[in-house]
């Protein structure tokens, strides 16, 4: 893509900050969406709960990239954070969606690339899935479902539209393996569980990699999956980070602990996803660090 405006919405996040060093490095305006009043006119005003945002301030982007949302690792998942989780992508990305939709032809951008979650397949225990795979059961599931479904206005607009499925990613700045690093580094690491469940991971410079694949190729929408072609299980990983930081891995914790500690969300760290990225391979897409070891050295 030729040096062009283009809006992210979730830049203050693990993945939506390293976009937009990627983006501004090469030259592209940034547009941040942010809660709060503007300060320039590199802002723009939005409430993604509410689902809000103002429409005027996307005019003449190229794209709008969409990662926001709520957390889902930040808490425990009370009643009342599981409706956050959901209303801030639902509710988020359908007035995105909608404003891209409000504007004349010469002011809409060309493309809407959208946050989603591999949890959109739910448990799929020894079972290898690609995009072709129905959702599965679940809260995850079904809050992925209709995320995706939010971005509909966009799409039915014209708007070349394409969808994130993030796996777990490798970084030490956030997310999971920002909670693993310091405790793999004091040696206190140890497989999840019983370690079978299937983990899918992706660097986060292959991540940031494949959204500006996304955003530069013309042609591609839908669903595409971002996680390393060979997905490993957690007791695979757990040895890796014992190979690459050189601290044993002895310290297994137990499922009821993980249970009686997270609660529901026990089952997104204990459940099994074994997900591969055949669209994004398919597309011509190449990963920098394929394998775990090589993800975990980039991350350090």
């Amino acid at each position: 893509m030729e040096r062009s405006r283009i809006a992210v919405a979730g830049a203050s996040g693990l993945i939506g900050g390293a976009l937009v060093r990627s983006l501004a490095s090469d030259g592209h305006e940034v547009v941040r969406l942010v809660r709060r009043e503007p300060r320039g006119t590199d802002e723009v005003r939005w409430d993604p709960e509410g689902g809000r945002v103002d429409a005027a301030g996307l005019a003449g982007c190229a794209a709008v990239v969409n990662l926001a949302g709520a957390g889902v690792g930040d808490r425990r998942w009370t009643d009342a954070y599981k409706q956050r989780i959901r209303d801030s992508r639902v509710n988020g990305t359908a007035a995105l969606a909608r404003a891209v939709a409000s504007l004349a032809d010469a002011d809409r951008p060309r493309v809407f690339v959208n946050g989603s979650a591999i949890g959109y397949y739910g448990e799929t225990g020894d079972r290898a899935v690609d995009e072709s795979a129905p959702a599965g059961s679940g809260f995850l599931p079904e809050v992925c479902v209709e995320w995706e479904e939010a971005a509909a206005p966009a799409r039915e607009a014209g708007v070349r539209t394409a969808f994130t499925r993030t796996g777990l990613v490798v970084s030490r700045e956030g997310g999971a393996w920002g909670r693993l690093f310091p405790l793999f580094r004091a040696g206190l690491g140890g497989r999840m569980g019983d370690g079978r469940q299937y983990w899918s991971f992706v660097a986060l410079h292959d991540e940031v990699a494949a959204i500006r694949h996304l955003l530069d190729t013309d042609g591609l929408s839908g669903p595409f999956n971002i996680t390393a072609p060979n997905p490993l299980t957690n007791r695979e990983i757990t040895a890796a980070m014992g190979r690459v930081l050189r601290r044993p891995t002895v310290f297994p914790v137990p499922a009821p602990v993980l249970r009686s500690v997270l609660g529901e969300m026990a089952g997104d760290v204990l459940g099994s996803a074994r997900v591969l990225p055949t669209r994004l391979l398919d597309s011509g897409f190449r990963f920098a660090f394929p394998d775990v070891e090589g993800a975990i050295r980039a991350a350090l």
